[in-house]
Formats: structure tokens, C-alpha cells, sequence
């Protein structure tokens, strides 16, 4: 039976590695690097998703242009070297990934990280093997401007139909809309349940596990061997 969507496209913090604790950090020190006021956890939380130029402009949308400039490059260097809080994927991720990898998904990446950020976690995490296509806020237009998600469909030959995009953001959603592709949205990351559910996701799911699980049933596979992950 054919897949109804052949190609998933997962969105990376917050979705596949739990990151959030170490992007929240190093953004608090950028701010404090560069002498601006932290406008707390919540209002940094938000963010996650966007291009870094985005991200800071909005945490400092009166700031002048160096200020944002220097928070960025401040906010590069804690996170590639200084900071030290540990990152890890979300249970069941690496199994579940590689079942579908194995029953002939393609499997494809658009995540507001940067290339040099995202080819570092792929490394770490041993998980390259299994994407077919990566795309990153810094090789195009930040979420939620459909253009990540236009090149991954360029580069594997398929229409936006045949692909669902996986994400834990409101701007994950949105971006899936804007490329007319099917949304699937989880709320261990950053976004709640009830403001992702304004954007039209065919489901909100609360673990990979229940991802996992939702792929087999729409695949018409046995939702059995989620139980392992």
C-alpha cells in the first residue's frame, strides 16, 4: 500500500532533542554578554524555531542593529563552546526513526538552527545516516516562510501532499500551511497544546512514542512496536 505521506520532515529542538534548557541558557547569556535586560524563560521559550537574527529581533525588537549582532555572535559562541548544559533526544526518538527509516519513509530536516549548529547534532547524535535532506534557517528564510519545506520537496521530487512536517512550534505549523503540506504538532517542546491547535495540526501528540504510533496507524501498519519505544 502506498504511503499517503512518503516524505517526514521533523523540526529539531524541542521535537527530536530535547535542547530547550541549553537554548534558554545561552540565550540568557548572549543577553548578559552584551548588556541587555532578559526578558525571562517564557519570553525566550517562544522564540525557539525562528532563525537566530529572527529570534533576537524579536527578544529585542527596539535594540539597534550591532546590539542584535553582537547578541547573536555572543549566542553562537555559548552554544557551539562556553555553555555546558546537556542535550538530549527525546525517548524513543533514535528507535523510532529507524523503523521508519527501515519501512521506507524518507525522512528530512527544517529546523531554525543554523548549518554549522545542526551538522554538529547530527554527528553527536549518530543520526545523519537517516535523513535524506537537511535545511536550516541560515540556507533559507526562516519559519514560518514555506521555503525550507520547498527545498526539501525540490530536492527529493515529491508534491506537498505526499510530505507531513512534524513540529513542536506554532511557526512549524505555520510553516506546513504556508507550503500546503499536513502539520502534525507535539507538546513536549516549547508550544502548548491549545496555541498549536489554533494552526490546524491533523493531531497534537504528547511523546514520540504517540508519533510513532499515529505514523503506523495513517501507514496502516500494527502500532505494536511503539510500545518499545
Amino acid at each position: 500500500m502506498k504511503l499517503k505521506h512518503e516524505l517526514i520532515i521533523f523540526d529539531w529542538d524541542g521535537t527530536l532533542m530535547d535542547s530547550v534548557a541549553k537554548i534558554v541558557s545561552c540565550f540568557s547569556a548572549a543577553l548578559a554578554d552584551a548588556g541587555e535586560p532578559n526578558p525571562g524563560e517564557n519570553a525566550i521559550r517562544h522564540i525557539i524555531g525562528l532563525g537566530l537574527d529572527e529570534a533576537v529581533a524579536v527578544l529585542l525588537p527596539r535594540a539597534a542593529t550591532a546590539t542584535r549582532a553582537q547578541v547573536g555572535e555572543r549566542y553562537r559562541q555559548h552554544f557551539l563552546h562556553l555553555d555546558r548544559t546537556g542535550m538530549e533526544l527525546f525517548p524513543g526518538v533514535r528507535a523510532g526513526l529507524e523503523n521508519l527509516a527501515a519501512q521506507g519513509y524518507l525522512l528530512a530536516v527544517a529546523t531554525g538552527k543554523a548549518r554549522r549548529g545542526l551538522d554538529r547534532v547530527l554527528r553527536d547524535s549518530a543520526l545523519a545516516h537517516l535523513f535524506c535532506a537537511t535545511r536550516c534557517a541560515d540556507e533559507a528564510f526562516s519559519k514560518p516562510h514555506p521555503r525550507m519545506l520547498e527545498d526539501i520537496l525540490e530536492q527529493t521530487g515529491l508534491e506537498a501532499e505526499r510530505a507531513l512536517m512534524v513540529g513542536d512550534t506554532t511557526y512549524d505549523m505555520q510553516m506546513a500551511r504556508h507550503a500546503g503540506m499536513d502539520g502534525l504538532a507535539v507538546t513536549y517542546g516549547v508550544h502548548g497544546r491549545e496555541l498549536l491547535a489554533q494552526h490546524g495540526p491533523l493531531a497534537c501528540l504528547d511523546s514520540f512514542g504517540e508519533v510513532y504510533a499515529w505514523l503506523q496507524r495513517m501507514g496502516g501498519r500494527s502500532s505494536a512496536a511503539a510500545a518499545s519505544l
